[in-house]
């Protein structure tokens, strides 16, 4: 018996696959918004300035490419608990971390880490959602279910259709939270709105796993990250996951982190080691190039500065790019979508139906996903005003 006879044609991945079918697109004006990568307005990956000079500095070490231990570099650890917890912050007494491979690498580490303490647990993610939470979470074994969060009505979130899930949840549910520039809708809570969350969380005895993949690319680091700093304060548990991907533009790199906040430094030990063992059977360890590159930048009070200037010309060049979609779509008789400008970090549900998305794709060689999801951080002074004329063809 062959046993790879068993194995079934999986359907593509929802991105990937828009992304492969981009690729076999001939048409020179094609425009792919179904990725999530930010594209400079020359319609490439940008290399930072920051990310630059810290790599020139390891090529000149000319060190030997050596293992990571199995949690990661050291510098990166510390680097990387300070911008998400701030510096010397009481909270890191209790805190395991752990480099991981991106955000996506993150959030495995940590699924499969909470499936070994509560298998019977339901995680609970937005509806909708970044399409691999419930794919990742349901191969890690768990049930996967959904709260309310994006209200089509209002073009906002459905805050107390939210809180009436999670107070519905049953104890030790697992609630993945977006703290900023969710994904797909690019809506997010207000600070008041995340202190009513927290505070059901806390009621309910539910899990937070707080997957943070665009701190910076809202409103800036530190406004950005602020749920983080309410879920230290109410003095739960929880974890939150990180990736450096967009905010270096280290998408190759695959670096990111998962810290887990426990009650004690006791605990914390305890945590890391089941961390250690969850990494050692997946990957054995992280990559450190990537790791390096972070670390660098942010041990450096000068290079910090200059990628934090970078970052703050990306997230302010998204949020100009939504308002010349928006003029752009006005200018061809649209004028009902006006909330693209409102949203935040890369991404935008546009509203548009399936058929809209096919049309998009098939007559005008504009990629975004089924669902309406675009991304905006592709859309240049070349490009926006022929997405603009499309998405009006699309809905006339």
């Amino acid at each position: 018996m062959n046993l790879l006879e068993r194995a079934e044609l999986a359907p593509a991945d929802p991105i990937l696959g828009l992304t492969e079918a981009f690729n076999n697109d001939g048409r020179s004006d094609k425009v792919n918004l179904g990725v999530g990568v930010y594209l400079d307005e020359g319609g490439k990956v940008p290399l930072m300035e920051a990310v630059r000079e810290a790599e020139q500095r390891i090529v000149a070490e000319a060190k030997p490419h050596a293992y990571l231990p199995i949690d990661g570099l050291p510098a990166f650890r510390d680097e990387i608990r300070k911008l998400v917890f701030g510096a010397d912050a009481p909270v890191l007494e209790r805190t395991a971390t752990v480099q991981a491979v991106a955000g996506t690498g993150a959030l495995k580490v940590g699924a499969d880490f909470l499936r070994q303490l509560n298998p019977s647990a339901t995680v609970l993610i937005s509806d909708p959602s970044w399409e691999n939470h419930r794919a990742l979470f349901t191969r890690a074994g768990f049930k996967v279910d959904t709260y309310r969060y994006y209200d089509a009505e209002s073009r906002g979130v459905d805050l107390e259709g939210m809180l009436a899930d999670l107070r519905g949840a049953a104890e030790g549910t697992i609630v993945v939270l977006h703290p900023c520039c969710h994904n797909p809708t690019g809506y997010d809570l207000t600070p008041e709105q995340w202190d009513r969350v927290v505070e059901v969380v806390a009621e309910r005895g539910l899990f937070a796993f707080v997957d943070m993949a665009y701190q910076g690319f809202a409103a800036g680091l530190a406004e950005d990250g602020a749920l983080v700093g309410k879920f230290v304060q109410s003095g739960l548990p929880f974890i939150v996951g990180t990736s450096y991907s967009k905010t270096f533009g280290l998408y190759g790199q695959r670096i990111g982190s998962l810290s887990v906040v426990g009650a004690s430094a006791d605990e914390a030990r305890r945590v890391l080691s089941q961390l250690k063992i969850v990494i050692r059977t997946n990957y054995s360890n992280p990559p450190a190039h990537g790791a390096k590159i972070v670390a660098g930048v942010l041990a450096d009070p000068a290079l910090r500065g200059v990628w934090e200037d970078e970052l703050a010309k990306m997230r302010n060049r998204i949020a100009l790019l939504r308002k010349d979609l928006v003029k752009g779509l006005e200018a061809q008789g649209v004028t009902d979508m006006g909330f693209i400008a409102e949203q935040r970090g890369m991404f935008s549900y546009s509203g548009l139906t399936t058929h809209q998305m096919v049309r998009l794709r098939e007559e005008f060689g504009i990629y975004g996903t089924d669902a309406g999801r675009m991304c905006v951080a592709a859309l240049n002074a070349d490009n926006v005003g022929r997405v603009a004329k499309a998405i009006a063809a699309v809905r006339s």
